[in-house]
């Protein structure tokens, strides 16, 4: 897409937000776009309130999938704030549900201000994480599917890379065809998983580093962005960090006298999440910007073995 055609698409998605906030009876004065990657974030300023627009998916997790992925996080987000857990929350002016208006499918949510020391996306506590974890592991996961960041898009954006040649190699391409082949088995279902790890519990997780994925606020850390909830080892939470993450996460857990990380489930799962990286270049036409941030992923993938060393 070009710059102009980028700027139109948030322009839109800004003013389905304005619109359908009205709709629902809030008076929205200027909209403030906040973050503008695969969702545009809008602060309906002045109210307290943030609206996320997805604008930029895999097909799979387009329609209907959408706003059934959309449901999961409002209810997972809910039922942690409902425990204590300091968490970005749905905004309590708007039903629990997401908001269909112009195309897009949208969720809204408090506005988190943050203090000075934040950085968007920047390095946090893992050890954080680890209580995260505790209290996740009541939630009913039966209702979430299997690692579904991975299952539920690596396989379609493979496949919508074999038809744009221009986005990464062949090579590169036939490595991650085969690298699936040796991963689905084993992450593909909960039953193939617990096969190979059968001493390694699943729950519900995050889905997304949810340690780069707290917000530093005025009132304190909280977890935000529960988009991919899913159902996996907490490892998954983990996979691609940097070993400071690790080892912060193993001292909060012994601590408390929890599970540290599997380093065998930890591999695998890091393989998994660096080949949803490498696939996630089928995003490109429609994020440009994708490109050179995904560049040292690719190749840090190309160094790694082939599949975790499973197989």
């Amino acid at each position: 897409m070009t710059p102009a055609e980028l700027r139109a698409r948030t322009k839109r998605a800004v003013q389905a937000a304005v619109a359908a906030a009205r709709e629902l009876g809030l008076d929205v004065g200027e909209p403030v776009v906040l973050h503008d990657v695969f969702s545009v974030v809008v602060h309906l300023a002045p109210l307290p309130v943030v609206v996320r627009v997805p604008v930029v998916l895999p097909q799979p997790l387009r329609g209907a999938a959408l706003v059934a992925r959309q449901q999961r996080e409002i209810d997972v987000v809910r039922w942690l704030a409902r425990r204590g857990v300091a968490v970005v929350a749905p905004s309590s002016l708007v039903p629990a549900n997401p908001i269909q208006r112009d195309g897009y499918s949208m969720t809204f949510w408090e506005l988190a201000e943050a203090s000075e020391e934040h950085v968007p996306y920047g390095p946090g506590d893992s050890g954080r994480v680890v209580k995260l974890h505790a209290v996740l592991r009541d939630y009913p996961a039966e209702g979430l599917a299997f690692l579904s960041p991975v299952n539920a898009v690596v396989p379609a954006l493979l496949e919508s890379l074999a038809a744009t040649p221009e986005l990464i190699s062949a090579s590169d391409l036939d490595r991650a065809r085969r690298e699936w082949e040796v991963l689905e088995p084993v992450l593909g279902s909960r039953e193939g998983f617990e096969a190979l790890f059968p001493e390694t519990p699943v729950q519900a997780v995050h889905g997304d580093a949810p340690s780069y994925n707290i917000i530093l606020t005025l009132s304190g850390p909280r977890f935000a962005d529960f988009e991919d909830v899913t159902c996996g080892p907490v490892e998954w939470d983990l996979a691609g960090g940097i070993p400071e993450d690790v080892e912060n996460y193993n001292r909060e857990a012994r601590r408390l006298g929890l599970r540290p990380l599997d380093p065998a489930v930890l591999r695998v799962m890091t393989t998994a999440r660096m080949l949803q990286l490498v696939a996630a270049f089928a995003l490109v036409p429609e994020l440009p910007v994708l490109a050179e941030g995904l560049r040292p992923a690719l190749e840090a993938w190309r160094a790694m073995p082939l599949a975790g060393g499973i197989g």
